[in-house]
């Protein structure tokens, strides 16, 4: 089960986040809604949960987008980027480890206020 909703969470604190029932009062179509997002790289919520970005810890710079994971700049592959509008508004960051370190497997930018 895929849980990608931090929303009160302003940094990210890990890599890993895992579903342990905190957000069971989540309204059932933004479940849905989450649960359906995929990237270039597949369905967001297969291997990775996600997670809030806060505004200091993403930039955009001529359409790529760089994420900042556990005080590490990750650049973000063009097809990890989710391309569907933003029902949440907050960026969002779905990490995995990999034999190479943290992976992007999605990611969908917010509303830099």
């Amino acid at each position: 089960m895929c849980i990608a909703v931090l929303l009160s969470v302003p940094l990210m604190q890990s890599v890993a986040a895992r579903d342990r029932g905190q957000f069971a009062n989540t309204s059932p179509d933004l479940k849905a809604w989450f649960d359906s997002l995929r990237s270039g790289k597949g369905p967001c919520c297969s291997d990775a949960d996600g997670s809030a970005v806060s505004d200091v810890d993403w930039e955009s710079n001529s359409g790529h987008y760089k994420v900042r994971i556990d005080g590490t700049w990750l650049d973000v592959p063009d097809e990890a980027v989710i391309t569907v509008p933003n029902r949440v508004g907050r960026t969002m960051v779905w990490p995995i480890q990999g034999s190479s370190g943290t992976l992007i497997r999605c990611f969908m930018p917010g509303s830099m206020t």
